[in-house]
């Protein structure tokens, strides 16, 4: 049932992605209006519902979330009400078609074979932020396989130390389960957010790597009480 409810779910996206990204180049200046009603619409398609823990500050110009599933992306869009800036594999926006997910509403794609690489990242992120923009990073640089967290890569380190950020780090538990795109699974389930305290970025702290231990600490309670 998983699996076929996962094929319904492929179809649909390829669908509706198809047309969010002509309404995004139809109304330019509206794209973060219709990537909001996209992501609603996915919600109650995937019939997710939401544990929250802690609270969601908007204030912040920097979003660290764990990565393990496309779910991540469409939680993060329906519950945060500013217009995010994520930062995305320059792979995702070369895919034929789909990639204009990326390009349309101005996200920010990074080539990590690139040396160069990070000069683009500082650079486009600083212009995100100067309109306005949070960044939303995936510290793991890639998708876990949902029982446990992997080590952070330094590019998020290395923006919000740049621009001197305030950081909120969010713990999504369940995304994986509920939607699994390598195995093209899905099905209803609840999601839990657990917003942490917002930090200061600065290069005279540990506060990137006491992060890190700190989410994967409590991802890590959370999936012991999961499994037991």
């Amino acid at each position: 049932m998983a699996r076929i409810r996962g094929i319904i779910l492929f179809i649909q996206f390829s669908i509706t992605v198809a047309i969010t990204v002509v309404l995004m180049y139809t109304f330019r200046n509206h794209t973060h209006k219709v990537i909001k009603a996209w992501m609603s619409f996915q919600m109650f398609v995937l019939g997710i519902k939401l544990e929250t823990e802690g609270n969601l500050d908007e204030s912040c110009d920097m979003l660290l979330i764990n990565h393990q599933s496309l779910l991540d992306i469409i939680v993060i869009e329906y519950i945060h009400s500013r217009d995010l800036a994520w930062v995305a594999k320059k792979e995702i926006a070369d895919l034929f078609f789909f990639g204009h997910i990326i390009k349309a509403p101005r996200m920010i794609s990074i080539d990590r074979e690139n040396k160069a690489g990070i000069i683009t990242l500082l650079k486009e992120t600083k212009d995100r932020l100067d309109k306005g923009r949070p960044i939303a990073m995936f510290p793991e640089g890639t998708r876990s396989d949902g029982k446990s967290m992997g080590s952070f890569k330094p590019g998020a380190k290395m923006v919000a130390n740049k621009h001197n950020l305030r950081v909120q780090p969010i713990i999504l538990f369940n995304t994986r389960n509920i939607v699994d795109s390598k195995t093209l699974k899905a099905s209803p389930g609840v999601v839990k957010v657990i917003y942490l305290e917002p930090i200061q970025a600065s290069k005279d702290t540990s506060w990137f790597e006491d992060t890190e231990f700190k989410m994967k600490e409590v991802f890590n309670k959370e999936y012991k009480n999961y499994v037991s």
